[in-house]
């Protein structure tokens, strides 16, 4: 099956054929982390430039590693490091760095639409939205999709939770486009200010107030950190009383199913909306979400740079 899309903007604008081609493209790619020498030479030749306007970690590492194990030359630039900070606008810096013929450009922004502008002027090259605003962060909902189905053999049918901001959270809008795509039922549960009028629109969606009723009896639960960065205003009391109504803790996961698993889109905030308990239990599967991340990075690189498949013996 061929991959049709040019650019990586959003789960919106994949279908689920496409999802299905990226995850078992990842899997292929899985095979190749695990080896003494994790490189193949599919990208070679290929150049990468992972552009972050905002602070990253596990995004914009493992884009690099992604990019490497593939063979491609990669390249870091930040807002604080670039020209931005003397006033060049986005679409400048953009221009400047199409004009030294790159092939991919990994692109985290604060606001919301900026790898779509960034796709619609540049031709020479694909673009990856690696999170705009809080719009959407497609990277992470796939690499979320892996792990579920890793875990549960499959994705349709499953309930899945998902508590905490999701107002001011692009990993939320990606993850309900995709399970809702894939056959998943999408329950949303936080404090009133931080659910956005109407969300049920986007899908299968179900809306709870109340954290309990919304994660009894799931397949998986996905906790979210409260956006902070993103909030204009205090949006709850206190940290404490979040905390109390929407932290996940020893007690209320007993109301999931034993088999559910624990996600997490890091970073976490430990004793706030996950307690260390349940972070660190048998349960969680954060770090598989980690290292599933560069194996659907890997994907990602690899079917928007439209090169054939290479031997990766």
């Amino acid at each position: 099956m061929a991959f049709g899309h040019k650019h990586i903007l959003g789960i919106e604008q994949l279908t689920k054929e496409d999802i299905q081609l990226i995850l078992d493209t990842g899997e292929a790619f899985k095979e190749i982390n695990q080896r003494d020498i994790k490189k193949v030479p599919t990208l070679r030749g290929k150049t990468i430039i992972n552009a972050f306007f905002e602070a990253s970690t596990r995004t914009r590492l493992s884009f690099e590693i992604a990019g490497k194990r593939l063979s491609a030359d990669t390249v870091n630039i930040s807002g604080s490091t670039s020209s931005v900070v003397k006033g060049e606008t986005l679409e400048d810096t953009a221009k400047n760095i199409e004009a030294m013929a790159p092939d991919i450009i990994v692109i985290r922004h604060g606001h919301s639409g900026a790898p779509h502008y960034l796709a619609e002027r540049l031709s020479g090259c694909s673009v990856v939205n690696a999170g705009d605003g809080a719009h959407e962060h497609p990277s992470q909902a796939l690499l979320d999709l892996m792990t579920i189905r890793d875990h549960k053999g499959k994705i349709e049918g499953l309930e899945v939770a998902i508590v905490g901001d999701i107002t001011h959270s692009r990993v939320a809008r990606s993850d309900i486009y995709a399970l809702t795509r894939m056959g998943a039922h999408v329950r949303l549960a936080g404090p009133g200010t931080m659910i956005p009028p109407g969300i049920e629109r986007l899908g299968n969606v179900s809306v709870f107030n109340n954290m309990l009723d919304a994660i009894k009896g799931v397949d998986v639960v996905m906790m979210l950190r409260i956006q902070l960065e993103r909030q204009g205003k205090t949006l709850l009391p206190s940290l404490r009383e979040y905390a109390r109504f929407f932290g996940l803790n020893p007690v209320n996961i007993q109301l999931a199913k034993d088999d559910a698993i624990i996600m997490h889109p890091g970073p976490m905030n430990r004793g706030v909306e996950i307690s260390s308990f349940v972070a660190d239990g048998p349960q969680n599967v954060i770090l598989d979400q980690v290292a599933n991340g560069v194996a659907v990075r890997m994907a990602l690189l690899y079917l928007v740079s439209g090169v054939e498949m290479m031997q990766t013996q």
